[in-house]
């Protein structure tokens, strides 16, 4: 097993098989699933700068995340079978009256080197589980219409859409 930054260390660990186009042949993935610690917090910056490019510095990343988690920000981190961070989710515990008490994902990352290996939906399922463990009604997002792969993903993993967003600049 891997040594883990930090001290990190997996409270989720599953193998994904993905087939390639010949039959006999199989490339398995292992994902480790972990919740990253505010110590932790700079180990998700260059997955989360791939979702938000206007991230540019580690610093004040940590910084607008410890504010973040405040507000009951989280981030589950997916790393690869050498430890390290390739794919991130940051969400947050929310109850509203649309849909009562669920889990918010705020954002869903992968590095370029590490998609089409099924991190994303090992930290879907992994925050699906942890909705289930605080009683939550389900898990709802927000996508940019241009991100048609990461829909493709929303769609396979079980999610609907059932209503638009709007945001309006002041």
């Amino acid at each position: 097993m891997p040594e883990w930054p930090l001290g990190l260390r997996p409270d989720w660990v599953f193998w994904d098989a993905t087939y390639g186009t010949n039959i006999s042949t199989v490339t398995t993935f292992t994902h480790t699933i972990a919740e990253l610690d505010g110590a932790e917090t700079a180990l998700a910056f260059d997955a989360m700068r791939e979702l938000r490019p206007h991230l540019t510095d580690v610093d004040e990343f940590v910084e607008l995340v410890r504010g973040q988690r405040r507000e009951g920000y989280r981030i589950a981190a997916s790393s690869d079978a050498n430890g390290q961070v390739v794919a991130v989710a940051g969400f947050r515990h929310m109850t509203n009256l649309y849909a009562g008490s669920h889990l918010y994902i705020d954002d869903l990352s992968t590095l370029p080197s590490a998609r089409g290996q099924g991190h994303a939906s090992a930290l879907l399922r992994w925050v699906d589980d942890e909705a289930r463990r605080l009683g939550c009604a389900g898990v709802h997002l927000d996508s940019g219409t241009p991100r048609h792969n990461a829909h493709r993903l929303y769609l396979a993993s079980g999610f609907v859409i059932p209503a638009f967003h709007f945001a309006k600049s002041l």
